[in-house]
């Protein structure tokens, strides 16, 4: 299991850094697209959450080393239609 740690970097900006347990942390630069934040009516307290929710999905679908060292979370649906759909229900 993952260990995922959120960070907050700059507005709408974060860090993630994502520990194995086998001594390879991986980390990710983040920003949340105004967009998202409005499809989604998330305040600024949400954000983190909606980070690390992010992270989760990918992890369930992909290694660690196939995620983009920097991105804005809108990429994901590029990638993974249901992304936005399966965000909604853990928010």
């Amino acid at each position: 299991m993952s260990n995922i740690v959120v960070t907050s970097t700059g507005f709408r900006k974060f860090h993630a850094e994502i520990n194995e347990g086998d001594n390879k942390d991986r980390r990710y630069d983040v920003t949340v697209p105004e967009e998202l934040i409005r499809e989604l009516k998330l305040t600024e307290d949400d954000l983190a959450k909606v980070v690390h929710q992010s992270f989760t999905f990918l992890l369930e679908r992909e290694p660690t080393s196939s995620i983009m060292p920097q991105f804005s979370l809108d990429v994901i649906s590029r990638y993974f239609p249901d992304y936005m759909e399966t965000l909604r229900k853990r928010i």
